[in-house]
Order: C-alpha cells, then structure tokens, then sequence
C-alpha cells in the first residue's frame, strides 16, 4: 500500500533528526498563523520566521499569534512561560532570504500550482540541503509541486485542517520521490506534539478533503430539490455542522471550486464543482441543532444523496488504497467532526441498504465510483486498536484520541480478540498495551448503556460483569501482558492496567478511581485486585476509592505497583517489551486467599473528595463495605462477586441518579438532596 510500511504506534518510530529549532512558513492569511501558533506552543524555544508579500498581514499575525497565546494561559492551557516562549522568537518578512537558517519550511499561501511552484524554487535555492519544504495543500498533488526541485526528496505534503492549532487531524503525503525516513520523522514530530498524522498517497485531494469537499458539492447540486437549510437538517443525522454552515464559517465555497475542478480534471467531469459556487454568497441555513420540519420522502432523497458520494468515496479510497480504514474513519470524525466515521456507517446500516444507496447514486450520476469488494471487505477492520510487533512481543495501542482514548466494548473487544489470536503463537512472547499520545492510557469507561440501568440491581450486576470479560481473560491468560502507562489511567482504564501482569509508566503518569464523584461504585474490580496484589498499600486504595484521591507514578512506584518508570515516552514501549520478556516464565493469577487490610477510616462530617467536592454517603458506605467483605473473601472469584454486587447497589441509589444525570449533562453533581 505504501512504499515505507513502518509501526503503526509512531511512538516507536526512532527519529532520524531532532525537533525542527527554526521554522518558517510562508502565508500571513488564514491557517498560517494558526499552524505556527500550534507549533510554537508545542516545540520549546521554536524559532518563527513568517513570510508574505503584505507587511499589514504579518502585523496581523504577529497580534493574532500572541491572542492566542493569552487565550490559552487564561483558560489554563499554557503556562505563564510557554505564553511567553510562543510570543518570542517571531521574525517577520517580505524578503525569502529570513528563510535561510530554518530546517523546517511550510507553504500555506494560495492554491495555485504555479505559484507553489515558484516558491517552492526559491525557498530550495536559499534553506539547506537537509531542510525539509512542505506544502498545506488541500488537493495538488505532491508530484506537481515538488517534481521540479533539485532535491525533492525533502518536500511532500503536511496537510492541517482548520483550525490548525485545534484539530488533530494533519495529512503526510507519500509521494514517488519522498525520502521514507523523512516521512517517518514526520509521523513521530506530530505525534509528539499532539497531532494525529495519516499517511496517504499521492492523488489530488488525498485520502479526506475527498469525502468533506465532494459531501459539500453534492449538497450544492442537491439545491435544485432542496433548501441549504433542509440539508444541513438531514445532515445533521451524521455531521454536528451541515455542509452550508461550514462553508458559511470557512469561506468555503472558493475552496470547493478549486479542490473539486481539479478533480474534475483528472478523475472525471462528474466531479465537476456546482455552477452556484460560482455566484452563491452566504448560505441561508439553520445553525447546529436546530430543527425544521420536512417531508419525509425529500428527507429521504436528501440521506440517499449524502450517503450515496459518502459512500462512493470511502470505497474508491479503500479500493485504490489511497488511505488506511481506520484512518479513513477516525479523520473524518477528528477533521470533519462526523457522528461517525463512513465505514462504520456503512456496517450498521448493512450490505443491502449500501448496495442500494449506491446503485441507486451511480445511476444518477455515472462515472462515481462503485465498489469492487462486497460491503463485509470495507468494513472489516479494527477502528480503536493499532497492532505492532516489537522483538517478538505484540503491541497494542487503543487509539480513541478525541475521548482520550476511554474504553467502550468494542475496545474491549478488539483487545480481546488481538490476544486471544496471539495467545498461542510460539512466536509471540506477550502483549504489551499502551496509549495513543502523550496524555492519555484511558480516561476510563464510556457510560455506555449503564443510564438505562439505573434502578435495576440485577441489570446493573450483569452489565458488570459483562464488562469485565477482557479483564476476567487477563487474570488467566497463558502470556504475560504489561500495561504501558503514556500517561493518565482513570476508572476503566485504570482498572485495567492493574488487571496487566506488570506496569511500565512514564513518571508524569497518574491515577484515579473518579466514580464516587458520579455516584457509583468501580464495580469490574477496583474493589478488589489492588488490595490482593499491594494489600501493604491498601490505605493509599482507600483514599483513591472514597475520596478520588489521585496517585502519582513516583508513589504508585514506590508502593510496589510499577515494575520501571520511565522519563521519556519514547522509552516506554521498549520498557514494557522488556518486562514481558522477564514475565515469560512467571505465573501470573491473583492470589485466591484473603488478605490483611488496613482499617478504612470513615469522614465524621460530611464526606469530601480530595478535591473539595461533596459525595455521597451512601454510595461510599456501599464501597467500603464492599472493600472489606472482598479482602475477606475466599476466592478471587468471589471476590469480583462481592464488587459486582456492589456496583449494583449504587445503581439504585438516588446519588448515581443524580451523578450520571449531571454527567451527561456537562454539570457538577449535588449530592446533598440525593444523600
């Protein structure tokens, strides 16, 4: 698929180079300053140059540059000191000259082939030979930008999606001539500063502006049947903004016309722009949310239509392996904000409904593409995991970035199945399972169906223990598996790392049992398996689990939980791998005795958190009764027991009404009233 096939982690990627120490790029307009402000607060001490033809444009850069460093200090987002690295080192220029110390060189200016081209000479005769030259391109092809260069081995395309310093999603062009080491630097320099990098290959619009840009045209020639605003209302069954009021809020329509007149050029006139982008203004539609009412059977033209060029993209993508599923599914949600990505669209509305869709979408405009495969073929592939080997030893990686990486079921499932078709292969040693990025192992569990439950002690009991089955797998799996801490693990996810035979962390990891704060107890285990695998540390567990109390890496290490603590990320993984090896000959069961634990000391007042907030009392008592009765337990087994139950009963108390209400809801809880 793509000519430098390396891990799919890019964590485990060795740099070839340091981060860039000067950076320049070369448009003051839209999105270059928001690329340099996302750069600047991510790499320390970066030196900017910016570059244009309008001096007004870089003043206004410059201003917007520091805004937006004093927007993030208020809200808490920088430091006081990374607001002032970002508003330093800014050198301004008309002059390409200024260029000449950076190593790093971005072209954001207008989409004109020939002026890209022209800039992309000058800047090659000025920077150095190992400078790297990219383009922000949203559609020309890397080919006809850089084919031209004297050393274009050190140019492609990094394509970031608006607003570059907010939204993840950024595209690496893999190109004929690319240098494949550079490519991979790219990976690992986004991936290090918080971005989620996808690798496509060199056609015209690469692997997403083809579902947004072409979403946006067929909405555009939908008018003839259709106001913007009744489009935008059908759309929103898959999108959080319809196609018109993101043009309205990019200016977008210039775009489309660009993106989709080249397409038109090379893959076919039936990817021809709408003949109103041309004369159309501001769209009159309805803003995200807001309800219309509509005659069912436009609605259902109007869903046909949407899926229909959704569709047809998605399989044109996977059938000319442009891009990855996975990445195909997880950009479209990050860049575009899509409910969810197509492909899994496409499985839950199932074979003949696509099929229909389609057919019924080519007949109407012929030339769009079909798929060569059955429907099953595209949307077969695990969304939530990235799969790596390192020495013998597979890696897993749960890659859910825009929820910080939290666990759902089919999470848990992709993680099961990985090990249980791995478990028996004389050629795999353990399983090492890690984070996406440089923040998160999971925040925990998605609440899931649990709201419904509320109430129902059986339910609740059986939605438990149902959602420990991976868990429940690992106590008893025949190869060690070793959690790799990238950074916080709360609730769910912290539930399973202390289920994993050994824990590797960075040190700025930390921990926390948070559910008392909703109003329930951790019902999978986190009333039992830390107290039977550290009963010496069994009074840190009490404060974690009636008071929320967070654990820092360094104490967890000292306390016995960690086997190593690392200090740079990229270090981890190779940690954890080196610990499966060591586990190899280990037995790895919980132990099935009971166990000594010290006294859990109940608040007189009225209970706290660690931090300040009011909790119940009630749901507390239910976890500390259940602490005690499971370490008193004869058997493990029994031990889950006694937490299922437990979890249970909190489900029916008036505080988990109120916690998971506030939850879902976005608001702090009041537990004085529900007790």
């Amino acid at each position: 698929m793509f000519r430098y096939k390396r891990f799919n982690n890019p964590i485990l990627i060795q740099p070839t180079r340091e981060l860039p120490k000067w950076l320049g790029i070369i448009g003051a307009g839209t999105i270059g300053p928001d690329i340099a402000y996302y750069l600047k607060s991510a790499i320390p001490d970066l030196k900017l140059v910016l570059i244009d033809i309008n001096q007004e444009a870089l003043d206004n850069a410059v201003d917007r540059i520091s805004a937006y460093a004093d927007k993030g200090l208020s809200r808490g987002k920088l430091t006081q000191e990374q607001a002032e690295n970002v508003k330093q080192n800014i050198l301004i220029s008309t002059d390409y000259q200024a260029l000449a110390y950076c190593d790093w060189v971005i072209e954001a200016a207008s989409e004109d082939i020939e002026l890209k081209r022209k800039i992309f000479s000058e800047v090659e005769s000025i920077v150095s030979e190992t400078a790297m030259i990219t383009s922000n391109t949203s559609s020309i092809p890397a080919e006809r930008l850089f084919s031209h260069l004297q050393h274009p081995q050190r140019a492609t395309v990094t394509h970031f999606f608006a607003p570059a310093f907010r939204n993840p999603a950024v595209e690496i062009v893999d190109w004929e001539k690319a240098d494949g080491f550079m490519l991979e630097y790219l990976r690992w320099l986004f991936y290090v500063t918080d971005k989620m990098p996808m690798i496509t290959s060199d056609v015209v619009c690469f692997m997403l502006d083809r579902i947004f840009d072409n979403w946006c045209n067929e909405a555009a020639l939908l008018l003839e049947h259709a106001t913007p605003a009744q489009i935008d209302y059908v759309s929103s069954n898959y999108v959080h903004a319809g196609p018109f009021f993101v043009l309205n809020l990019a200016n977008g329509n210039p775009i489309i016309i660009e993106t989709n007149s080249l397409q038109a050029e090379i893959e076919g006139e039936h990817y021809t722009p709408a003949e109103i982008f041309k004369t159309a203004g501001t769209w009159e539609t309805i803003k995200p949310g807001e309800q219309i009412e509509l005659d069912s059977s436009l609605e259902k033209e109007i869903k046909d239509r949407l899926l229909g060029i959704l569709f047809s993209q998605s399989v044109d993508i996977l059938d000319r392996e442009i891009g990855k599923a996975e990445d195909l599914d997880l950009g479209s949600r990050l860049a575009f904000a899509f409910k969810q990505g197509p492909l899994e669209l496409m499985r839950e509305i199932g074979e003949k409904e696509c099929t229909r869709i389609l057919q019924k979408f080519t007949r109407s405009k012929p030339g769009m593409p079909l798929p060569k495969q059955a429907i099953s073929a595209y949307t077969n592939f695990k969304r939530f995991i990235l799969l790596d080997e390192l020495d013998g030893v597979k890696i897993i990686t749960i890659r859910r970035p825009d929820a910080m990486n939290a666990l759902h079921d089919e999470i848990n499932d992709e993680i099961l199945e990985t090990i249980k078709q791995y478990e028996n292969d004389p050629d795999v040693t353990g399983f090492v399972i890690t984070g996406y990025g440089m923040r998160a192992f999971s925040a925990g569990a998605d609440i899931g169906k649990f709201p419904e439950m509320l109430g129902d002690k059986e339910q609740s009991i059986e939605y438990a223990r149902t959602c420990s089955r991976l868990l429940s797998y690992l106590d008893t799996c025949k190869k060690p598996v070793v959690a790799a801490l990238n950074g916080m693990a709360l609730g769910g996810g912290l539930e399973l790392a202390i289920r994993c035979h050994g824990i590797v962390a960075v040190r700025d990891a930390w921990m926390q049992f948070p559910e008392v704060t909703l109003g329930i107890a951790p019902g999978i285990g986190g009333m039992t398996v830390p107290y039977r695998r550290w009963p010496e540390a069994s009074a840190v567990f009490h404060n974690m689990l009636t008071k929320a109390e967070k654990l820092t890496a360094d104490k967890a290490s000292e306390l016995g939980m960690f086997n190593t603590l690392v200090d740079k990320h990229m270090n981890l993984v190779p940690a954890g791998v080196w610990l499966v090896k060591d586990l190899a000959e280990t037995q790895h069961q919980i132990t099935d005795e009971a166990v000594s634990i010290a006294p859990i000391i109940r608040e007189v007042n009225e209970p706290l958190s660690a931090f300040g907030q009011r909790l119940s009392a009630e749901v507390i008592d239910i976890i500390c009764n259940a602490i005690n009765n499971a370490a008193q337990a004869e058997s493990f087994t029994s031990a889950l027991e006694i937490g299922y139950e437990a979890f249970g009963d909190s489900a029916c108390t008036a505080a988990a009404s109120e916690g998971i209400s506030a939850f879902t809801q976005g608001r702090k809880p009041d537990f004085v009233e529900s007790g």
